[in-house]
């Protein structure tokens, strides 16, 4: 009955000197400020700790000093926490670099845009002459520089589009940029009367406004693929005649005989050489029961091994395990997912050529109606900027930082630039069941004495079943009694001594209880029930009921619990299923038309979760999970699902009434630019109010109910 703790799953680790890097640890079961206040005091007095940080919305621990990692995976266990060590140089790649250097690009442009709207202020008040012409070239001298440099996003992401041979929003937004900076700079030394400068400043500011904010909802930063990659243990005990000797996983090859000790996780698939075995194998598929093993049973890696240690014979390289193809799969579907087209890049499809043909009618139109190609030339800039890419831009990224903050606020936290878009466009619903519909609970009786409460503590910290790390988390204000002769028994529970009285904690059968849960015996006294089934996640019924779309689960659990959950839901129901079954399951169901909402929490969601065309998951999901979701639910109630899914369909009809927006003042902006009288100031006011309007509309988002 009792399964084990992917904790010990790194043991054993090399320990990190002072100087090198902080371990990393994924702690998914932190979801408080007293949670991390007990694991940070509970570890800054380990020997070697110098820091310990625990970061909330990412759930990780940081461990510095020269500590070994077994000891940190030891003691956040013993706390009640589920603790999964990372391995540091694979995650190094997820620095938010693209974030910051668009916050840096759009401090420089922000500067130099102020600066010279009071070069133009001046020009604008009256300024002729030899004063006009310097202040045009001190603005060329501050804008083409900022503009080189700032608006590099746009530049890059219209190249790749023209060399891919289509449009997105950044053409226009480019094309308007470079020729108000290159026609400004010609009026500058020409001695012209109009220039740009500003306008092109203040279009590149507020972009990367928008841009920014646009990132700030992505996950892209942090690919579920290397979280799953840095969840691999990294080291193995090989076998070789009487020799023992630690090897990296990636160096085993077929055959190699590899010992697993107890509470480790399995680093490679292999076969069972000992006897027997008990493995808890939710962590890969979701089922809650551990699962016996006997002699030539198939074990795989990420499995945790929950009683005495056992040989396996390796049936694979150290590369190609289970989660290593795990991570495959998730990254095949997050590149998948990637390709789905934003809003704001279908709207250009349409908007772009129609502007850049009405820019080249005027300039041909004014040419030939002038002969000077410099006012064709001008009329056609003006043209180009005065149609407002900047709220077209600013468009979807408006309302979908609007819909962020609100599904902050409700507890909802948006990881995928696309996400709402593809939210909105959901028709079908698929579950996991264990961590995702239901949660584990263990209730400890009103009634039950301090002493029993220390007894029952100190006997659930030597186990790593859920339970017992429940129990641990249920009873984290009472000291543990002091134990001798502790023992646990595989598929039992823990036994020990307090003083001369014998006491237990396991299955009711072994305690000696008529129940069938967890129990804890102490001496002669009859049993005490501990244990209560699994219980239904908080606002499950009533969020399935509202959603008003068809539902149905697909669990790795066994048959009895999904089919009980099934029933009380009145859902559909596929259980046994691994990850494989369940990406069959959603190629189904897509090949039918569906556009599937997963929701889930497990590595064996993992890939699903990527591949759906959206995906939710719990905060109590693992790191790789919570990366593969475009949604993280930040409360432990999923009664506000249906609105999430309401905001999301209000997004992309805030979105599209933004463009319609955009496209009326178009319709006022155009005749007055094709007929020559946008003047600089004209394109600046008319920019700004065309933008303010589309941030006032994406207000409307917090009107959602």
């Amino acid at each position: 009955m009792m399964s084990g703790c992917p904790a010990c799953a790194a043991a054993p680790l090399a320990a990190q000197t002072a100087s090198g890097p902080a371990l990393q640890f994924s702690v998914p079961g932190v979801h408080c400020a007293a949670c991390i206040g007990q694991i940070e005091r509970g570890l800054a007095h380990l020997n070697g700790v110098t820091g310990v940080r625990v970061n909330l919305s990412m759930k990780r621990l940081s461990v510095q000093g020269p500590v070994d990692a077994a000891g940190v995976l030891k003691a956040v266990g013993d706390m009640g926490y589920e603790v999964f060590p990372l391995d540091t140089t694979k995650l190094e790649a997820t620095r938010d670099a693209q974030g910051r250097a668009l916050l840096l690009r759009m401090a420089v442009a922000g500067f130099a845009m102020m600066n010279v709207m009071l070069l133009s202020v001046a020009i604008w008040s009256g300024a002729a002459g030899a004063t006009r012409d310097m202040f045009h070239m001190i603005s060329a001298a501050i804008a083409l520089p900022t503009v080189a440099y700032a608006a590099q996003p746009f530049f890059f992401s219209a190249m790749a589009a023209l060399r891919g041979g289509r449009l997105n929003m950044d053409v226009p937004i480019s094309l308007a940029i470079l020729l108000a900076s290159g026609m400004s700079l010609f009026e500058a030394l020409t001695g012209g009367t109009h220039a740009y400068f500003d306008a092109a400043l203040s279009l590149t500011f507020f972009l990367l406004i928008g841009r920014y904010l646009d990132h700030t909802t992505r996950t892209a930063a942090r690919s579920a693929a290397r979280e799953l990659t840095a969840l691999e243990v990294q080291t193995a005990t090989r076998l070789t005649g009487d020799r023992s000797d630690t090897v990296a996983v990636t160096d085993l090859r077929i055959g190699d005989v590899v010992l697993v000790p107890t509470g480790a996780r399995v680093p490679v698939d292999g076969t069972l050489l000992s006897d027997t075995a008990l493995l808890d194998r939710s962590i890969l598929t979701g089922e809650s029961a551990a699962v016996s093993l006997s002699t030539g049973d198939t074990l795989q890696a990420g499995e945790v091994n929950l009683t005495a240690p056992f040989r396996l014979a390796a049936i694979c390289a150290g590369a190609d395990t289970s989660l290593r193809r795990m991570a495959e799969m998730v990254e095949t579907a997050e590149n998948a997912r990637n390709s789905y087209t934003a809003l704001a890049d279908r709207a250009a499809q349409i908007y772009a050529p129609a502007v850049h043909g009405l820019a080249l009618a005027a300039l041909a139109g004014w040419w030939l109606a002038t002969g000077d190609f410099r006012i064709a030339l001008n009329v056609a800039i003006a043209t180009l900027i005065i149609t407002c890419p900047c709220a077209l831009g600013l468009a979807v990224p408006a309302v979908s930082t609007a819909a962020v903050s609100r599904l902050f606020g409700l507890g909802y936290l948006v990881r995928h630039g696309t996400a709402l878009e593809r939210l909105a466009e959901v028709t079908r619903v698929m579950c996991d069941k264990t961590g995702t519909l239901t949660l584990p609970a263990v209730r400890v009786p009103d009634d039950l004495s301090d002493s029993d409460r220390r007894i029952a503590k100190a006997l659930a910290q030597a186990s790593h079943h859920p339970l017992s790390r429940a129990l641990v988390k249920a009873l984290s204000n009472t000291p543990a009694a002091p134990l001798t002769q502790i023992t646990e028994i595989a598929g039992k529970g823990v036994a020990g001594l307090y003083g001369d009285v014998a006491v237990r904690l396991g299955r009711g059968s072994w305690v000696g209880a008529t129940q069938t849960g967890l129990c804890l015996a102490i001496g002669d006294a009859p049993a005490v029930a501990l244990e209560v089934p699994e219980s239904l996640r908080p606002g499950v019924e009533t969020a399935l009921a509202a959603i008003d779309l068809p539902c149905e689960i697909v669990t790795g659990d066994a048959a009895g619990p999904a089919q009980t959950l099934a029933t009380r839901l009145a859902l559909p129901v596929i259980s046994d299923a691994r990850p494989e079954v369940k990406l069959r399951r959603l190629a189904i169901l897509t090949g039918a038309g569906a556009r599937v909402l997963m929701i889930g929490d497990g590595l064996n969601d993992t890939a699903v979760l990527a591949a759906a065309h959206a995906s939710i998951a719990p905060a109590t999901a693992l790191e790789a999970s919570r990366n593969a979701a475009d949604v993280v639910a930040l409360k432990e109630s999923f009664a506000d699902l249906p609105l999430v899914l309401r905001i999301a369909r209000a997004t992309r009809r805030l979105s599209q009434q933004n463009f319609a927006v955009a496209a009326v003042y178009n319709a006022i902006a155009i005749p007055i630019a094709l007929a020559g009288y946008a003047t600089p100031l004209m394109a600046a006011l008319a920019m700004s109010t065309s933008s303010l309007l589309v941030l006032l509309n994406a207000q409307r988002m917090w009107w959602v109910k």
